[in-house]
């Protein structure tokens, strides 16, 4: 037999050593570290050889099957998110800042349900059951037939959720469950991966539809072991500013429809409001055409959607200029810059550079270079694009613009919302649209000549 090797694993961070240590050296924190029992050896070969097990069920790739059964929660950003609905016996994961609304908005699709005729169970590891309707009073739920509870012991809701059988349980939050058979703090990475494993369990044994709400770390991504991810069918996040009245629920997992997908929610005195037609909402307060204002027309999942990028250059006094970003990643700032200073000898040395998505949507796509380099050169040269154009495009390190995938898609958008003209990189694939004029720029140094003067 294989002589069993000790294993200790930290509590907080997940850390694993083959040796106890009062301190963890991967986190700093102290007394969390405990051994962790070995997994089973398994049968030997006698009693392998003796064991009557059944075959696995087996078919080809040319097996056709039903796609899942869904279920609607009646908010339609939240089914758009999902690829069409809640599936049953999947496990969904919420996350998100707090106080961003996401309680808010799973208690307004309980209550869809609940209308619908389900049965749903709505588990709160952090409030009371009475604030819980406070806050369905003051979203005009209060008649919904939506079952609360508040509880933190896996093991009395699991009891509780065999006998109900609900068609739908919401725990809020996974990191607030205790499960007495871990020798760990709530929250702690242990004892979230045990619940979490719990949970999806029952949905898959029992059919149920469980959404599971996180919380995130300061570098906003959801707290715990990223195995919580993996062992989920579907992962959300809900974004958003606190300044903002927006709300952007992505999908950055999902096994059953396409990732990356958003909804757009907007936050009003009553709840959560979807919003339809966010293009529209985004660039509803855009005053007359302004330096440093350009408008993208960019693609989140399969939804187009058109938001305005505002840039400011201003001369600036420190020896290091200012470059401030939101909204957009920092690092790809840095890259326009270079490339712009390198390939089309436009500096910006002395200048302090202020880059907003507007709205408090954040923008990952590599299409949104051109926009972000327009609105630079927009800023710095004090010329305005004119207010009926949209850019888009990807920028190389060479200077040179590369095409974007489904040019047409973000063409059509723009001229649903009134955009006469375009801005694309050479070779872009498009199919032509008469309600709109597409002009094509083979690189950097010739957009920026020819749509600023600058160069």
């Amino acid at each position: 037999m294989a002589k069993h090797t000790p294993r200790f694993v930290c509590s907080a961070c997940g850390n694993a050593t083959q040796k106890w240590a009062g301190r963890c050296e991967a986190c700093g924190e102290w007394n969390t570290i405990a051994e962790e029992a070995p997994l089973s050896a398994g049968p030997g070969k006698k009693a392998l050889g003796a064991a009557k097990g059944r075959r696995m069920g087996l078919s080809d790739l040319q097996s056709s099957e039903p796609p899942p059964p869904r279920i609607h929660t009646g908010v339609a950003e939240l089914d758009r998110v999902l690829g069409g609905g809640l599936v049953p016996a999947s496990a969904t994961l919420v996350g998100g800042d707090p106080g961003i609304g996401k309680s808010t908005l799973l208690l307004q699709a309980a209550a869809r349900f609940a209308d619908a005729g389900l049965k749903v169970i709505y588990v709160s590891g952090e409030e009371a059951t009475a604030q819980v309707r406070l806050r369905a009073d003051r979203l005009g739920l209060s008649q919904s037939h939506v079952l609360l509870a508040a509880e933190t012991n896996l093991r009395d809701i699991l009891t509780t959720l065999e006998a109900e059988a609900p068609d739908l349980a919401i725990v809020d939050s996974v990191q607030t469950m205790w499960l007495d058979t871990v020798e760990a703090a709530p929250g702690s990475v242990s004892q979230v991966r045990a619940a979490a494993h719990e949970l999806v369990s029952f949905a898959k044994r029992r059919g149920v539809a469980v959404v599971l709400v996180g919380h995130v770390t300061k570098e906003g991504q959801i707290a715990g072991p990223r195995v919580v991810e993996h062992m989920v069918d579907t992962v959300l996040y809900f974004e958003g500013e606190r300044g903002h009245q927006f709300r952007i629920l992505r999908s950055v997992k999902n096994r059953f429809g396409p990732a990356d997908e958003i909804g757009v929610f907007e936050m009003t005195g009553a709840g959560l409001s979807e919003v339809a037609n966010p293009s529209a909402l985004f660039l509803s307060d855009r005053d007359a055409p302004a330096p440093g204002s350009v408008v993208f027309a960019g693609l989140e999942g399969t939804r187009p959607l058109l938001v305005e990028i505002q840039a400011l250059v201003a001369p600036s006094s420190l020896s290091q200029p200012r470059r401030a970003v939101v909204g957009w990643d920092g690092g790809r700032l840095s890259m326009i810059l270079a490339v712009l200073e390198a390939r089309a000898g436009i500096g910006f040395q002395g200048l302090d550079v202020y880059l907003n998505i507007a709205g408090g949507v954040r923008i990952g796509e590599p299409a949104a270079d051109l926009a972000v380099a327009a609105a630079l050169l927009s800023a710095r040269e004090d010329a305005a694009l004119p207010r009926e154009t949209v850019v888009f495009g990807e920028v190389s390190l060479s200077g040179a613009l590369r095409p974007v995938a489904q040019t047409d898609t973000r063409l059509k958008e723009a001229v649903k919302l009134g955009f006469t003209a375009a801005i694309v990189p050479g070779g872009s694939k498009h199919t032509g649209n008469k309600d709109i004029t597409v002009q094509t720029m083979a690189d950097l140094p010739r957009f920026a000549g020819e749509v600023f003067g600058a160069g």
